[in-house]
């Protein structure tokens, strides 16, 4: 799944610790998140899409073929 997290995160001017830490989640979960090698659950989503004001189809996208 592709997503716009680390974009966003940087638009806040947050690191990934700053990020991890209003989820409630590991730095090492964020980077996992950024970089495509986690998805993340559906409350995580949620969580993350309204921490910035988004819609979760907004932060994530499917990846294509």
């Amino acid at each position: 799944m592709n997503n716009s997290i680390q974009q966003l995160r940087q638009q806040h001017g947050w690191s990934q610790a700053d990020l991890a830490r209003h989820l409630g989640v590991s730095r090492q979960t964020v980077n996992a998140l950024e970089r495509g090698r986690y998805d993340p659950s559906l409350p995580l989503a949620f969580s993350i899409a309204r921490l910035f004001g988004m819609a979760i189809e907004d932060v994530f996208q499917p990846v294509r073929d």
